[in-house]
């Protein structure tokens, strides 16, 4: 099974590809780590958004997406511009789309904790919340 993590800050769209195949975790390589929404007021941008994020999943073969919910009120909450982001990739119907909690995240990764440390990983310090949000998603028990 093969899923992409996501984490959406400002307009950007943080992405980390990660397969589970008997029991192993592989990270594959992925021509983009992040995509970005230029013009969050325009339709046409929105979907060209939802185009380029709906093709890299096609291409990597990708089944499952999970995204790092963020509060809807608060001194962390999320933007107008992630919302946006995030519901055009609700809207992709060609892959299962879920979000996590930061919560249910951290309950997943005490029970089942990630066994490298990230630095190790090849990723780019920026990648590391899609990171954790894809390993928690794969690591779960179905």
């Amino acid at each position: 099974m093969r899923i992409c993590g996501v984490e959406l800050k400002g307009n950007e769209a943080i992405i980390c590809l990660m397969s589970l195949s008997d029991g192993l975790v592989d990270l594959p390589d992925c021509r983009v780590r992040r995509l970005t929404l230029v013009d969050v007021n325009s339709r046409e941008q929105l979907a060209e958004f939802k185009f380029a994020f709906t093709k890299l999943m096609e291409d990597y073969k990708v089944e499952k997406v999970v995204i790092r919910q963020r509060p809807t009120k608060g001194k962390f909450a999320g933007s107008a511009n992630g919302f946006k982001m995030e519901a055009a990739i609700q809207l992709i119907d060609t892959v299962e789309v879920e979000t996590l909690s930061a919560t249910e995240i951290k309950e997943l990764l005490n029970y089942n904790p990630i066994p490298i440390p990230f630095s190790s990983t090849g990723l780019k310090a920026f990648q590391e919340s899609a990171f954790t949000t894809a390993f928690a998603s794969i690591s779960r028990k179905k």
